[in-house]
């Protein structure tokens, strides 16, 4: 009775959703993607299994940015001017977001801000279904994808402790560098997205949270994983997905190209990485096992005896 009934309670639950969404649009955060994941899991049959997965990744996503929201509590020494100069050592004296403005911005909204802000959004979106993918196909990569993400978060929350650094958009509205518009701005109100309630909500964000970009560091990771992981033509497609986050950040005055190259790097380091801490931490896990085996064989042995 209860298989035959959870499937269509996780399809209703699933189109209440995108209702919601639809009807109220938001920034697609991971708590609520995790509500959307266990609806379509219970279509499949796989609610628990899903659960069981996304949760200890969705829960330490939240502690990072549960972390990154203070991190400017904790420093107050924020860097308005060593980005865009370095932006500007290497342009040639000019800043590379004030002359894609000056090409691409007409006061005006246009389609390719659409199209670049959605890649934006999608910043867990993608992060969380790739995630699914691997599970499903290639399971014993996942906890190593998993632990990536996760210490490349925390890395990038020291870096935003160690080294508080103002977007452009900032900056300008301080007067340090030329004016610049925040165009995410007027894509966000010209798609009429809200937030509706959300623990997310509830985490404070982090405004001097630009070195590195974490948006450009997952995107990088996200195509490093792919092209190791899956085979065919069609892997070069997603090459769209970073290229459309190095520029559009940039373009949208929420990142310096420095900020840019700094998570890139940020995230080919922690791809790089992933295999000797994958090794370490599986070496460990084994020896825990072994050692809890060895005590239930020691234990079931001495009763064995008294009996």
């Amino acid at each position: 009775m209860v298989r035959r009934v959870l499937p269509i309670f996780g399809f209703l639950g699933a189109f209440g959703w995108v209702y919601i969404y639809a009807k109220s649009p938001s920034f697609p955060t991971p708590d609520k993607l995790l509500i959307l994941a266990v609806f379509i899991g219970m279509v499949f049959g796989q609610a628990w299994e899903l659960t069981k997965r996304l949760v200890p990744f969705i829960a330490l996503m939240a502690v990072y940015d549960l972390f990154r929201g203070f991190a400017d509590y904790l420093n107050n020494n924020v860097n308005y001017m060593f980005m865009p100069a370095v932006d500007r050592l290497m342009f040639a004296g000019v800043l590379p977001t004030l002359e894609l403005q000056k090409y691409l911005w007409n006061g005006q909204v246009q389609w390719y801000d659409f199209l670049m802000y959605l890649m934006y959004m999608m910043h867990y979106v993608i992060v969380i279904v790739l995630a699914i993918v691997i599970w499903k196909i290639r399971e014993q990569h996942y906890w190593r994808y998993v632990m990536t993400f996760v210490a490349m978060s925390f890395a990038g929350f020291l870096t935003f402790l160690a080294f508080p650094a103002a977007p452009p958009w900032m900056s300008s509205d301080m007067g340090l560098i030329e004016p610049v518009r925040r165009i995410s701005s007027d894509v966000w109100f010209a798609l009429g997205v809200q937030d509706f309630p959300s623990m997310y909500n509830q985490i404070s964000p982090n405004a001097v949270a630009a070195v590195p970009s974490l948006h450009a560091a997952y995107a990088t990771l996200v195509c490093l994983f792919i092209f190791q992981l899956f085979k065919g033509k069609w892997r070069y497609f997603t090459l769209i997905y970073p290229a459309s986050i190095y520029f559009g950040t940039v373009y949208f005055a929420e990142h310096y190209v420095f900020d840019e190259i700094v998570g890139a790097l940020l995230g080919v380091a922690a791809f790089k990485a992933s295999f000797p801490m994958w090794r370490f931490v599986r070496k460990r896990v084994r020896r825990v096992q072994a050692l809890q085996l060895r005590r239930r064989l020691a234990y079931v042995f001495i009763n064995a005896n008294d009996e």
